[in-house]
């Protein structure tokens, strides 16, 4: 094994669970992905993105794209009754925003 495959596998482990925490966008409450109550994922990452002021893109948009990157960057670690809440926090984070679904799943 070389050198950079070993560091590669060593420290890029947790690069995903630091851009949670730090995101240059939105400023997250602690623990907000850890919640069992869709509603209050939405509302917690809809609260964020209104009130920053270093995000890119509407608020929408940004806090949406924040639970994308936590639901992909978990992946198949993370267990299916996780995924449906966070899934139907998306659903109601496009409610809380009067969006609707463009695509299907």
């Amino acid at each position: 094994m070389t050198a950079r495959s070993h560091r590669t596998k060593h420290t890029g482990r947790k690069w995903s669970a630091q851009v949670t925490r730090n995101s240059n966008a939105l400023d997250l409450k602690k623990g907000v992905f850890a919640g069992s109550d869709p509603k209050k994922i939405a509302a917690s990452l809809k609260r964020s993105a209104e009130h920053s002021r270093r995000r890119k893109s509407s608020p929408y948009q940004s806090a949406m794209s924040m639970l994308t990157f936590y639901i992909n960057r978990a992946g198949k670690d993370l267990p299916a009754r996780r995924k449906r809440v966070l899934e139907r926090a998306k659903d109601n984070l496009r409610a809380l925003f009067h969006k609707k679904r463009t695509t299907s799943r």
